[in-house]
């Protein structure tokens, strides 16, 4: 369990913290939204509780806070529209933020920036506030958040393992339920790999969606800006915010999702590749076509960008500064790793991008065919001491499905995929530039939890409308009756099917089965379908209660009181119709 949340998640901390607070004003992502002042109560309240010090490197004074928080609830009062008003946010130490000193996790880096980053501008002017500054890899170097004189940020869910790198303190305070959400940066797997390990949600977009002004770079080329959050529905509302004008390919009517081969998914953690199949299963539920790739060419490309020279981008970014300051408060891995870039030549790097550009022409063909490539998001979860003991090896484990993604200027999202050995086990979408939105559809469907519904006729398996629930992603679950208390009647339409009503007496328990479909196909199924079929709540023998097919009254008066034949199937073998 995580420190200080014994009893529920980060995101049910949020909530309960908000719910003990006054000052509810309109509907947000998940629930009451709270005004400006009483959520930048609750997020210092959950700060305090919370107790992670090493998380943050600096910290707005509270007051100063409320005070922006009282403005932001005015601005909303006058019937200012504010999108993202009742919200806070962290932002990673190397994006600048006006009144707080940037560092990238080096105080003799540190200055005090004179404007805010376009990002962070962005989300300020749709009413989020900034609670913070957050911990980091120094430097944006690193995917294990234990490389900062700061302080090694411990993960959320257990602090003897690493949170993940570098965005680490943005991913852990939004795990902990601290912030709503939080800004980090990812040119190797960081906004994407802590997501994962405390379970969240992490977007990478489309590299040059989000501005990068103002952000330290780590390689100038590759960064993007990214956005942590609890959930998609929160991250896509802060995307939608720092890149409004975004635009992309819709999903095609069955999308198809392209997984590795078993060969290719080997030197996983222990359970994690069961947790990926589950994954793959889940992907298939949805109504979406999994095939096996060979993505040989794309795992081959992620080592160029540590062990290549593209290393040479890093040092020209803050190579000098390294070089002129030698006592520094330097982490050594970060050192030696940039510094080595100082070492790559002008040939090497031009061989590097032709051997590159081979590899995108073998390896970015899975998405001809293919909406999307799932993976799991990273390879393992290290302890602190796994870490220390072989840093560069372990980091190196860390990105063998991240890296080559800002080198291939493609788009990710990382959501959770549930738990391993009580600790969060997250995968991955990545696709080509420019289908952030798709991948965002996609994930939205992986993530939300599939609608059970009770059928009892024209949709049972054999009959002729069953092939509607398999095409949207539908499984059956089990056979299962009505409590007493419903009547089946033959409808008189094309192709055959009953109806079901609730009456209040002489009701009988009718037999059916019950499926599973994918939120989006539950959602297409009601919306197509014809009169006089409802969706309703049915009661089913056992006690629960599930929605079900059911029936208007109206169109009863024609139809015939099939009750005593013991269901549709036994109906239909009678004979009667």
């Amino acid at each position: 369990m995580r420190p200080g949340l014994p009893d529920e998640t980060a995101l049910d901390s949020a909530r309960a913290l908000a719910a003990a607070t006054p000052g509810a004003i309109v509907p947000s992502w998940d629930g009451p939204r709270l005004s400006a002042v009483s959520r930048v109560q609750a997020a210092f309240a959950r700060l305090r509780e919370a107790d992670r010090p090493e998380a943050w490197i600096s910290l707005r004074a509270e007051p100063e806070t409320l005070t922006e928080a009282e403005a932001i609830d005015c601005r909303v009062g006058d019937g200012e529209y504010l999108p993202l008003a009742g919200t806070v946010f962290a932002v990673k130490d190397n994006i600048d933020v006006t009144g707080l000193p940037t560092t990238a996790g080096c105080a003799a880096f540190a200055y005090s920036p004179s404007a805010d980053a376009e990002a962070v501008a962005r989300l300020r002017a749709a009413g989020a506030i900034v609670l913070g500054k957050t911990n980091m890899d120094q430097f944006a170097t690193g995917l294990v958040g234990s490389r900062s004189p700061y302080g090694t940020v411990r993960n959320a869910w257990d602090p003897d393992r690493i949170s993940g790198g570098s965005s680490s303190g943005s991913a852990v305070t939004v795990a902990l339920g601290i912030v709503d959400f939080a800004l980090g940066t990812d040119t190797a797997g960081s906004g994407r790999v802590p997501a994962a390990l405390n379970g969240i949600v992490g977007l990478k977009p489309t590299r040059g969606l989000v501005p990068t002004g103002g952000v330290v770079p780590a390689c100038r080329s590759l960064d993007c800006v990214t956005v942590f959050a609890p959930d998609l529905v929160l991250a896509r509302r802060a995307l939608a915010v720092l890149a409004p004008s975004a635009r992309g390919p819709a999903l095609p009517g069955t999308p198809r999702v392209a997984v590795p081969r078993p060969d290719q998914l080997t030197g996983l953690a222990a359970g994690w590749s069961e947790a990926f199949g589950a994954a793959v299963a889940r992907m298939r539920s949805c109504g979406v076509d999994v095939v096996e790739a060979d993505v040989s060419p794309l795992l081959e490309a992620a080592t160029l960008l540590y062990d290549g020279a593209f290393v040479a981008e890093r040092y020209a970014a803050v190579g000098d500064f390294i070089d002129k300051h030698p006592d520094a408060d330097l982490d050594p891995t970060v050192a030696a790793v940039i510094r080595a870039g100082a070492t790559r030549t002008a040939a090497e790097l031009f061989a590097d991008r032709e051997r590159l550009n081979a590899l995108a022409e073998t390896g970015l063909r899975v998405f001809d065919s293919c909406d999307a490539l799932l993976t799991p998001t990273t390879t393992w979860h290290p302890t602190l001491a796994e870490v220390a003991a072989d840093p560069v090896g372990a980091n190196s484990r860390m990105g063998r499905y991240t890296n080559f993604a800002n080198l291939l200027d493609l788009a990710a999202v990382a959501v959770p995929a549930g738990f391993v050995e009580q600790l969060p086990f997250g995968v991955m979408l990545t696709g080509l530039a420019g289908h952030d939105g798709a991948l965002a559809e996609l994930a939205a469907r992986f993530a939300a939890p599939p609608v059970q519904i009770a059928v009892f006729g024209a949709h049972l398996r054999g009959q002729p409308l069953n092939r509607q629930l398999v095409t949207l992603g539908g499984s059956l679950v089990e056979a299962v009756g009505t409590a007493p208390g419903y009547r089946l009647f033959a409808l008189a339409t094309t192709p055959a099917k009953p109806g079901l009503v609730r009456v209040a007496s002489q009701g009988s328990a009718i037999p059916g089965e019950l499926w599973s479909l994918p939120a989006a196909g539950f959602a297409e199924l009601i919306a197509t379908l014809p009169a006089p079929m409802t969706i309703g709540a049915v009661n089913l023998s056992d006690g629960r209660t599930v929605p079900g097919f059911l029936c208007e009254p109206a169109a009863l008066e024609s139809a015939v009181d099939i009750t005593t034949a013991g269901g549709w199937r036994a109906h239909l073998a009678g004979g009667t119709q």
